[in-house]
């Protein structure tokens, strides 16, 4: 959430950045959370008076006693009563006033950085790299050429899987529902050698694993910003009032809620594998066909807390790792910075990396890397203490997604094709053990 300190003391800045977002009412927002602090401030004001009026009578009560002044004591007495019950009024004022805030608070996305472009929708989004041509400054989604062919065959990754035996789509609707697939042979030796492949090149990036919980209490959806925003996207335990992870985001994240942190031990470096769950209410058609768009899927996730001087060389080096991910995977691939009208509610800046299926004619995205600035971090009270000083200052928080395997496992299938079958990538045959699906 927007820091009360960055709202009024660069009003324009925020209020230009919400517009680039798109989002509405802007001004109208930042002006009630200004006139909200201000009552907020007005009560302290006067809590604070009749507090310090209290201090001061209790002192006269003690030698008005002992003087023998009784009445004049017990006057004193009284006019203590009254500061008190309206010290409790300011306080309760105070107290809502600061809810308040924190309630409206909440209802405002993250500001973009200055370098996100303008746009208002997934068109607009910058081609800033891909492996198949030479970017130009400008190039937009929107505008972007035809990709030629490959000559690859184009059989989409449902057909292969049910021609090799590798997932079944029907089987995991009669378990459990469409979107959670059953892997088969060598469709589960294939994720299995996936995750391992990325957990190890994590691990030589210099990223600790964690394995964390796959559920979160309601206090770690809000620390990143899943809660309030998104609760119709994640299934919830209501029993227990838990949440099943839409990605390893929310838990690895908050390890570090409430957590002051020294500067020599930044940036933190943590990833996981964890199975992710999204209910994706509403989605349909042939864009969430097979593995394009599940409910339950596995992912590896990469997260950084860092200080606001070294993060954007952190985001650098986490949209390398994952360029070389890809690379390594032989697959190609485009990345993508996102225009303000596509972000994420939480982002400051982010960049989707998609693979190109010529089976489906399409891009898929496989990965979104985002530095959220000090947003998740106020939220969750994640600071560190700068080396010399005793005044702990809000961290920066950065994720990303290396990878996530449905469209990685697409990809594979659908850019490998051979008349005698589909070929593993060189760099995941020692985590397979087969090079080639036949």
């Amino acid at each position: 959430m927007l820091t009360l300190k960055l709202i009024t003391e660069q009003t324009d800045r925020v209020i230009r950045g919400l517009e680039k977002k798109h989002f509405d009412g802007a001004k109208e927002a930042i002006d009630k959370a200004i006139a909200i602090d201000k009552a907020r401030r007005e009560a302290q004001t006067k809590l604070d008076a009749c507090l310090a009026e209290q201090k001061k009578y209790a002192a006269q009560i003690g030698a008005l006693m002992k003087q023998g002044k009784r009445e004049e004591a017990e006057a004193a007495k009284a006019e203590v009563a009254k500061l008190k019950e309206a010290s409790q009024e300011y306080q309760t004022k105070m107290n809502e006033a600061e809810e308040e805030l924190t309630a409206h608070l909440c209802t405002i996305p993250n500001i973009p950085y200055d370098e996100v472009p303008e746009g208002s929708c997934a068109e607009d989004n910058v081609v800033v790299k891909s492996s198949l041509r030479e970017c130009k400054p400008g190039d937009t989604v929107g505008n972007w050429d035809t990709v030629p062919s490959n000559g690859n065959a184009k059989v989409p990754h449902w057909e292969l899987a049910k021609q090799y035996n590798l997932i079944d789509f029907d089987l995991g609707v009669k378990i459990t529902g469409a979107g959670f697939p059953v892997y088969i042979g060598k469709g589960a030796q294939l994720q299995r050698a996936l995750i391992n492949f990325f957990l190890a090149e994590a691990s030589k990036a210099g990223y600790t694993e964690i394995m964390p919980p796959t559920v979160v209490n309601a206090a770690s959806g809000y620390g990143t910003g899943q809660l309030p925003d998104k609760e119709g996207q994640m299934y919830h335990c209501e029993v227990d009032d838990l949440y099943l992870i839409p990605t390893a985001e929310v838990p690895v994240t908050n390890i570090y809620r409430d957590v002051i942190l020294d500067e020599k031990d930044l940036p933190i470096k943590n990833c996981a594998y964890t199975q992710c769950f999204r209910r994706e209410a509403g989605s349909y058609g042939k864009d969430v066909r097979g593995l394009n768009r599940l409910h339950e899927f596995s992912k590896i996730e990469i997260v950084r807390i860092d200080t606001p001087e070294h993060s954007a060389q952190s985001h650098q080096e986490m949209l390398d790792h994952v360029e070389g991910l890809l690379k390594k995977l032989e697959l190609p691939y485009r990345i993508l910075r996102l225009c303000g009208g596509d972000q994420s509610f939480t982002s400051a800046i982010c960049y989707d990396f998609e693979v190109y299926s010529e089976a489906q004619g399409r891009w898929l995205e496989v990965s979104s890397v985002s530095n959220f600035d000090t947003y998740q971090a106020n939220r969750l009270k994640c600071r560190y203490r700068p080396e010399g000083s005793k005044k702990p200052e809000l961290c920066h928080t950065l994720n990303g997604s290396a990878l996530a395997l449905p469209r990685i496992v697409a990809a594979i299938l659908e850019d490998n094709q051979t008349p005698e079958g589909i070929r593993i990538p060189k760099a995941l045959v020692p985590y397979t053990g087969f090079e080639m699906i036949k």
